[in-house]
């Protein structure tokens, strides 16, 4: 899995592509960021198969902040954090950590 970020001059965005590698599936097909970008609703930003068979989704988020976000397998109703995110905050709601991105 893997985080790319960029910057954009433009516009206060960053243009965040999530990644989760083919061997990271576990038997998945379907995935999907979610997080406080997004209002946390798995079904905002659906992951594409890539050629190689990971799953990939890119957003451009405002610029300035921290974020919370995990990825959930659609279809095997489970939930993931990213190994490589810029942190790790515990969700009492949840009862697990969340992903953070720093942008």
């Amino acid at each position: 899995m893997a985080l790319e970020k960029q910057f954009l001059k433009s516009r206060p965005v960053c243009k965040v592509r999530f990644t989760i590698a083919s061997g990271d599936l576990h038997g998945a097909s379907q995935a999907s960021v979610v997080g406080e970008f997004n209002g946390w609703d798995p079904k905002a930003t659906p992951m594409k198969p890539q050629k190689d068979g990971s799953l990939s989704a890119v957003l451009e988020i405002p610029s300035g902040r921290e974020y919370r976000f995990r990825y959930y397998f659609t279809d095997k109703h489970r939930w993931m954090n990213e190994p490589h995110a810029d942190g790790y905050e515990y969700c009492p709601f949840a009862a697990t950590d969340n992903s953070l991105l720093n942008i």
